[in-house]
């Protein structure tokens, strides 16, 4: 999470830190080692799985004939949604955010009322640094399904981890926990425990 940088005032050479600065860098660290993580993962909806945004692991031999396999067959049947729905997932999980997008835009313009299909589209955008447009991508799975609890997490962690936008992460997720009191990050932390430790350290 990025951290705003505090001015100091300096007295006889050493530092003075306000002693409200001290108790904003204090919930930032509590908050960063709680959520230990979090900020840098996001939910994919197709797999239930999460992926790291700075994953650079290996692709195996066998993703790649697997993904070149469904590329060949989406190619077949370009109007079969369903088929570039899973070339997008297969590129998602091989960590080719590109092709994905790709075969996730295809699948959309085929069958756009898929909310999960548009939450991963807004993961991969993100995971190639297009923030604005991947939560474009939440905000049309949020319209799609109101209650569409994973878009409105990652929209969350774009604004925050991002954009910045500390206030606009906290409207958004307040959002996700009137839908879902116990609503939680991947590895089961509590959305509602962040929420309120970064209203706190709003003061």
């Amino acid at each position: 999470m990025k951290q705003a940088t505090s001015s100091k005032n300096i007295v006889a050479g050493k530092p003075l830190v306000k002693q409200s600065t001290l108790v904003w860098v204090g919930i930032l660290m509590f908050v960063a080692g709680f959520f230990s993580g979090v900020l840098l993962a996001v939910y994919k909806t197709s797999s239930g799985t999460s992926m790291p945004v700075a994953s650079k692991m290996p692709i195996p031999q066998q993703s790649n004939e697997n993904i070149a396999a469904l590329e060949a067959e989406a190619a077949k049947n370009p109007g079969n949604a369903e088929g570039w729905i899973q070339l997008g997932n297969a590129s998602f999980d091989a960590d080719m955010p590109e092709k994905a997008i790709m075969a996730y835009e295809k699948g959309l313009a085929i069958a756009p009322d898929n909310a999960n299909v548009w939450t991963d589209l807004g993961v991969m955008y993100r995971r190639i640094g297009q923030f604005d447009k991947a939560i474009a991508a939440f905000d049309k799975a949020s319209g799609i399904d109101p209650k569409h609890e994973p878009s409105l997490f990652n929209k969350g962690i774009v604004l925050m981890h991002d954009k910045n936008d500390v206030a606009g992460a906290i409207q958004v997720w307040e959002k996700l926990l009137a839908i879902n009191p116990l609503a939680t990050a991947p590895g089961g932390k509590s959305i509602d425990e962040l929420v309120k430790l970064l209203k706190k350290s709003k003061g």
